[in-house]
C-alpha cells in the first residue's frame, strides 16, 4: 500500500509541477509591456550600413483564401499551406532591392520551412539562404512545441552579429508576438534588433514596404 500511495503522490507531483510549468509561460506571454512601434529613420539606414544588426522580415502578402491546412501541414507540399501570393512575390523583391540600394550589407540569411518564406527569401535575396526549422510557424504548434522555437528566436536576435554584416531572418508575425508581444504588421515588413548577448536583444525599428522609397529618396 505504501509504494502504491507514493506511486500516487509522485503522479500528483508531476502533475502539478507540469501544470505551474504552463501556468509559468502564460503569464509570460501575457506580462508583456504594451508594444511600441517605431519608425526607421536614415539613422537607422546609416547604423545598418555599419553592420552588427539582425532584420526579422515578416513573409511577404499571402493568399488568405486558402489557409493552412492544420493539422495536415506538409513542409514539402506548398499546396498544404497558405501561397505567397503574386503581390507577395513582388513587394518581396521590391523590399530585397531596396535593402540592396540602401548598402546595408546582408550576411547570413536564415528562413522558416513554411513556402511563403522560402518563396520570400529567394524573391528578395535570392537562393543562398539557410532553411531553420526552428523558426517554423508557431501558431500551427502545441505550447510545448513552442518552447524550443521561442528559445530559438530569442537566441538568434540575442546573439552578437559581427560588424560589415547583418543577419537576416525571414519568418513569421505570431513568433515575434511569442517572444516580445509584438505583432509586426503588414506582411513584408522588416523588424530590426540590435542583438546585445547575455543582456538580449533591443528592438530598434520597424520598415514598413512602402516607407523603403522613402527612406532611399533621403540617402
Amino acid at each position: 500500500m505504501k509504494n502504491i500511495a507514493t506511486h500516487y503522490q509522485l503522479q500528483r507531483l508531476v502533475g502539478i509541477l507540469f501544470l505551474l510549468l504552463f501556468s509559468f509561460q502564460g503569464a509570460i506571454a501575457s506580462d508583456f509591456p504594451v508594444f511600441e512601434k517605431k519608425s526607421a529613420t536614415i539613422e537607422t539606414i546609416k547604423q545598418l550600413q555599419a553592420g552588427g544588426f539582425v532584420l526579422y522580415m515578416r513573409h511577404g502578402p499571402t493568399d488568405t483564401s486558402r489557409p493552412d491546412r492544420v493539422p495536415r501541414v506538409d513542409l514539402n507540399d506548398c499546396s498544404t499551406q497558405r501561397p505567397l501570393s503574386e503581390e507577395g512575390r513582388k513587394i518581396s523583391i521590391q523590399v530585397g532591392d531596396a535593402i540592396r540600394q540602401a548598402g546595408i550589407p546582408v550576411g547570413e540569411i536564415q528562413s522558416s520551412p513554411m513556402c511563403r518564406t522560402k518563396e520570400t527569401a529567394e524573391a528578395a535575396f535570392g537562393k543562398e539562404f539557410i532553411i531553420n526549422e526552428y523558426l517554423m510557424y508557431t501558431s500551427n504548434l502545441t505550447s510545448k512545441e513552442k518552447v524550443p522555437r521561442i528559445a530559438n528566436t530569442n537566441r538568434l536576435l540575442s546573439t552578437p552579429v559581427r560588424a560589415g554584416t547583418n543577419l537576416v531572418l525571414v519568418a513569421h508575425a505570431p513568433n515575434l508576438m511569442d517572444v516580445m508581444g509584438y505583432f509586426p504588421k503588414p506582411e513584408g515588413l522588416v523588424v530590426i534588433f540590435k542583438p546585445l548577448g547575455k543582456q538580449g536583444f533591443e528592438y530598434v525599428a520597424s520598415i514598413e514596404p512602402q516607407q523603403w522609397q522613402e527612406l532611399l529618396d533621403t540617402l
